[in-house]
């Protein structure tokens, strides 16, 4: 018989320190992390908060709060915090790369423009694409 899992809301706001960057962060809802790890059906996860690691010289990805941990090779979704690719998604709602952002901030493009508007629009999906769970703008490059 399959269970239903009970999730800390995203709303609750629990803060809790990465393991390995020494910061505050908040947990992620469950959508986030079910669309991103392989093989979802098959996972074992245990009713906990899973927060996302976004330190790049770290392979984890996701983290327990039992000190489960979930590794970027255990996602189907490459993860572009832990990537030294230029070609790293970092808009995963509208598909714009790390180069491309680079480029539209040094050029004063309008793709950062875009994906505001959209955001203002709710015509985003991050909270499901992004493997953050969060907003990519705060990702954008500055001019």
């Amino acid at each position: 018989m399959n269970q239903q899992r009970k999730w800390p809301k995203v709303t609750t706001r629990v803060h809790i320190t990465a393991p390995s960057m020494g910061k505050s962060i908040t947990v992620l809802n469950e959508k986030t992390l079910l669309h991103h790890i392989s093989g979802p059906c098959q996972k074992s996860l245990t009713e906990q908060g899973y927060y996302f690691c976004t330190d790049p010289g770290c392979d984890v990805v996701y983290f327990g709060q039992d000190n489960t941990v979930i590794h970027s090779n255990e996602l189907r979704t490459s993860v572009w915090q832990k990537s030294n690719n230029n070609q790293a998604t970092i808009c995963y709602c509208f598909g714009v790369s790390k180069e491309q952002a680079e480029n539209d901030a040094k050029n004063k493009g309008d793709i950062k423009a875009f994906v505001l508007e959209q955001t203002k629009q709710s015509a985003c999906s991050c909270e499901t694409m992004n493997p953050s769970g969060r907003c990519c703008l705060k990702d954008f490059p500055r001019p």
